[in-house]
């Protein structure tokens, strides 16, 4: 089997011979989000290349008018098994789009849809992963910085494959350092029946990602994810002492508004969690990578704590009510 950075630089050559203006992130739940930071990058990086992400049924139905022969593609399903990543798969090969997928096997259904895939590892629910440098982030951003790469000249790609060996230190230092504090927020936090996470940028996808799929999907708690932008035109009317926040404050341009967001929650609130990228140990990480590298990190240390909420409320990770047991 070939290794992701392999199928990556295969992929990199695929992107040589065609003529790419649009990047469309397709997929749905926490593959959804994974997109987020990448779309971050594209906007900020490109002045030829734009992203967008759908899910995966939108994208269909919506049938994005930019969407031919000069799209980009890419999909996310952990088992290749997504009915409505597959069927976008097969509606953008349609438009004469180039399609490349994750997912962390070999043989699925969406892999028969699609021009190329990726194989990224990924730890069941309940367990942790320290190795980010094969996780889905990292591959996805290789996939969209490579595009930079190849097509503009963006030596980041470059900075990105310098930076990801040093984070694997960076998530067993936070397994080390955050199990403790996870498992204080799970004796606080694990009989409320709402939390609502915040943040802005590239570390957006993170909170919605934990609101929808650990808070909702796994733990059964009432969530939203809010942008740190958006919570003073209508979500900070919710806040009060006894209302759970969690703030993630990146590293990247539009932190200012997570710092506004904290200073209003300090001013007005009482029950708040604060993950800052900017308490971590950064050592051989390139300065312009620390931007876009911090949602992983945050990404880890919510891990972290999604575990130790699971036990301290005994609710494991992987109880469903609904998903893979009913018609839906």
């Amino acid at each position: 089997m070939q290794t992701a950075q392999d199928q990556v630089n295969q992929i990199l050559e695929a992107y040589k011979a065609r003529t790419i203006n649009r990047v469309f992130l397709v997929a749905c739940g926490g593959s959804s989000a994974l997109m987020y930071p990448s779309k971050y990058f594209i906007d900020r990086e490109s002045a030829s290349i734009s992203a967008e992400v759908f899910n995966s049924n939108e994208f269909i139905y919506r049938n994005p008018g930019t969407l031919g022969e000069n799209s980009l593609v890419i999909l996310c399903s952990h088992k290749g098994k997504t009915p409505e990543t597959t069927e976008a798969a097969k509606f953008a090969k349609s438009k004469g789009a180039l399609t490349v997928s994750l997912m962390y096997v070999e043989t699925a259904p969406l892999a028969d849809e699609s021009d190329y895939i990726v194989n990224y590892s990924w730890a069941p629910p309940g367990e942790l992963d320290p190795h980010p440098e094969i996780a889905n982030y990292a591959i996805l951003y290789r996939l969209t910085m490579g595009l930079l790469y190849v097509k503009e000249g963006n030596k980041k790609y470059e900075q990105l494959l310098a930076s990801l060996p040093h984070l694997d230190g960076i998530m067993k230092s936070i397994k080390t350092n955050y199990t403790a504090p996870g498992k204080e927020f799970a004796a606080a936090y694990k009989d409320e029946s709402v939390i609502y996470t915040m943040a802005s940028g590239s570390n957006y996808g993170i909170a919605y990602s934990f609101a929808i799929c650990i808070l909702m999907e796994m733990q059964w708690i009432n969530s939203h994810a809010i942008h740190a932008g958006e919570f003073f035109h209508g979500p900070f009317e919710i806040l009060d002492k006894q209302m759970p926040f969690i703030l993630l404050m990146g590293l990247d341009e539009t932190r200012p508004m997570e710092e506004r967001a904290l200073k209003f929650l300090k001013e007005h609130g009482e029950k708040f969690l604060v993950l800052d990228a900017k308490e971590l140990d950064w050592t051989g990480v390139d300065e312009e990578m620390k931007g876009y590298l911090a949602p992983l990190a945050l990404n880890f240390i919510l891990r972290v704590y999604a575990v130790e909420l699971a036990a301290a409320r005994n609710h494991p990770l992987e109880d469903r009510r609904y998903m893979f047991k009913v018609p839906y």
